[in-house]
């Protein structure tokens, strides 16, 4: 048999045994759901509507939730150029690639080798002296070019147990990518009803001067005529200038709001062009909140720390598997040898070797064990931290449902407040022109009317906002 024929019957062999190894050990399952880790949920939320309908706001797409054109533009850019999204695409980006690397762990390692030497040896030692019997030469040359190979079994699941922690970690990435999304969305719409209700605010304090100064006309006339007093065209004019400086306050917070929400799209300062007003903004209003069980699946936090549990649990598995014995399969083959002259002559300068070594650890047991009984006490934690932010999902969900409710009876209230004062008003004109009512009364009529006015335009935000808070509670915004 010859030596070329030897070294392909071995590695055959070696193949045979090595092949459904690696096929056994790259055998991956599916990240096993740990939603049973979750504390026990209510079949609705706290202050839900009885027989709301199992479907979630949440699932709708936040192009057909917000419907406004110019905001749609300020989401789009946010989504696009915010630099938190951009960060979070880059871990993703650099998750994927840790990913890989994890999968490549099942592959043996291949190594090509190219190396020459000449060793000359003393003549006075026993090399030398060696050398120069048998050789007639005082030095020796060495050429070799090789393959070498090497590979663990995975026996234990060390690394099947590295793959599905990098595989959590990337899906980790991919959910805080969308919880950063449904955040930036939620930002994004919230100031911009902030800056409609400035640009509602900033109307309101205009209308009100011009009624100040229709007022401080009248007043104006009868004290000229002699009916009133001095003090009275000072106080009116007073209560107009009151009116008068709401005017700039509210233009510095709208060009301060303007730059805040271009900011957050990742735009420079710039002007927004509004169309809508506060009051003819609607959200969908036959909304449901789901079920609690629902925030497990759509919320991004929720998923990433359950994610958490995952990863933590699989390198739990990779440091129990570290304390067992690694058998690790090597061979290497190639060419040797002394003369370049004879390096490529094949096949006596062929050769090859195959090794399996199986290797325990033994002086490193007491360190490997406290990383395993760490990464225990970090799976736990992770279970803990999965549990309050399930919580704190249902909380935030049940603070919306609450606000909305009560904003919506303070919303009903100021407006039927104001409403009457808009009466009085006209009452209090009509009054003073003919001399039933003073101007103290008129003044306060106004102001009244002014400070309903200004809150019922903040009561019709907060509830807007508190809307858009229980959407993204629910965990909407990261679908299209």
């Amino acid at each position: 048999m010859t030596k070329l024929k030897y070294m392909n019957i071995k590695v055959n062999i070696l193949m045979a045994f090595i092949l459904p190894l690696v096929v056994w050990s790259c055998k991956t399952d599916k990240l096993i759901s740990n939603k049973d880790l979750a504390p026990p949920l209510p079949t609705q939320f706290r202050d839900q509507e009885e027989g709301a309908k199992e479907t979630s706001i949440g699932s709708i797409p936040w192009r057909d939730f917000f419907q406004d054109p110019i905001l749609q533009v300020l989401i789009d850019s946010a989504i696009h150029q915010n630099v938190d999204m951009q960060l979070a695409i880059k871990n993703i980006e650099s998750s994927q690639l840790m990913l890989k690397q994890a999968k490549a762990n099942y592959l043996p390692n291949l190594q090509l080798q190219i190396k020459a030497n000449s060793t000359n040896p003393s003549n006075n030692s026993m090399n030398g002296l060696s050398l120069g019997q048998f050789l007639g030469q005082n030095h020796v040359e060495d050429y070799t070019a090789s393959l070498g190979l090497s590979w663990e079994a995975d026996l234990w699941g060390k690394i099947k147990s590295q793959n599905t922690a990098a595989l959590a970690s990337y899906l980790q990435t991919e959910e805080a990518k969308k919880a950063v999304q449904t955040q930036l969305i939620s930002q994004v719409a919230q100031g911009y009803y902030q800056l409609l209700m400035l640009y509602q605010l900033h109307e309101i304090a205009q209308q009100n001067l011009r009624l100040s100064d229709s007022t401080l006309r009248i007043v104006q006339q009868q004290y000229e005529v002699g009916d009133i007093s001095m003090l009275a065209v000072e106080q009116v004019d007073a209560q107009r200038l009151a009116a008068a400086s709401l005017i700039p306050d509210f233009e510095q917070q709208i060009h301060l709001q303007e730059n805040a929400i271009q900011t957050l799209s990742g735009r420079l300062p710039q002007e927004i062009k509004i169309k809508e007003k506060l009051a003819n903004i609607q959200l969908p209003d036959n909304w449901s909140a789901g079920v609690p069980a629902d925030l497990l699946s759509r919320r991004p936090d929720v998923k990433q720390a359950e994610l958490a549990v995952t990863s933590s649990k699989a390198y739990q598995q990779y440091a129990k598997a570290r304390m067992y014995p690694s058998l690790v399969i090597s061979a290497e083959a190639g060419i040797n040898a002394f003369k370049s002259s004879n390096w490529f002559n094949i096949p006596a300068s062929l050769f090859g070797a195959v090794a399996g070594s199986l290797t325990q650890p033994i002086f490193q047991r007491r360190e490997l064990k406290t990383q395993y009984e760490i990464a225990q006490i970090d799976q736990e934690k992770n279970v803990i931290r999965f549990r309050q932010t399930v919580i704190t999902a249902v909380g935030e969900v049940s603070d919306a449902l609450i606000s909305i409710q009560k904003l919506k009876e303070k919303q009903r209230i100021t407006l039927e407040r104001t409403n009457r004062l808009k009466k009085a008003i006209q009452h209090a004109d009509v009054l003073f022109e003919t001399g039933m009512a003073t101007y103290l009364e008129v003044i306060t009529a106004q102001s009244n009317m002014l400070q309903s006015e200004l809150e019922l335009a903040q009561v019709k935000k907060a509830e807007l906002a508190a809307v858009v808070d229980l959407y993204r509670s629910l965990g909407g915004g990261w679908n299209q």
